[in-house]
């Protein structure tokens, strides 16, 4: 019987192709007192947090099954949160391996009285699928990339993933 996410091919599963659109995800939070400094900023390492949970549910979105962060290459803050604030996280695949994926994160703050917004902070996040049973590293299905900016962002992250494995493994 064939399934129409996996078909049994040489002994291998193969899957079907998802689009970037299947795993995008947002999540939004209000900023209360106990996750800020005594400036009134939201904590750097509550941003980061938020980061992984909202690059995990794109993560999740896309390969179907359970998955753990591998490495963040990047996180770069550009402007403060403030309390009372609204964050806001935007997450998608940007490019999938053989059973890691990358993706990328965007924090957005809006100040609820002027409706102003600003981008504070982007990262990239790499996972890798894990199975439910064996609890060993997965195939992850391909990603299907259609837009230039998804095709730009697809080539960048192999881009940064060979910089990644050259370093953990003293390679050039």
């Amino acid at each position: 019987m064939k399934s129409k996410r996996n078909e049994r091919q040489g002994g291998e599963t193969k899957h079907e192709g998802k689009p970037v659109s299947a795993s995008q995800s947002e999540m939004t939070e209000i900023v209360l007192p106990a996750q800020t400094n005594p400036l009134g900023k939201l904590l750097g390492g509550h941003v980061m947090h938020l980061v992984d949970m909202a690059a995990a549910m794109a993560a999740h979105r896309h390969s179907g099954s359970y998955v753990v962060t591998a490495s963040v290459d990047y996180i770069d803050f550009r402007n403060p949160v403030n309390l009372g604030e609204i964050v806001i996280l935007k997450s998608q695949v940007n490019r999938v391996f053989h059973t890691s994926l990358e993706v990328g994160v965007e924090v957005y703050s809006e100040n609820v009285l002027t409706g102003e917004k600003k981008h504070t902070t982007s990262a990239f996040v790499t996972f890798v699928a894990i199975d439910e049973h064996t609890r060993l590293p997965k195939p992850v299905p391909p990603l299907i990339v259609k837009t230039e900016q998804e095709k730009q962002r697809f080539d960048e992250a192999g881009k940064r993933r060979k910089v990644r494995l050259a370093l953990r493994y003293g390679k050039k």
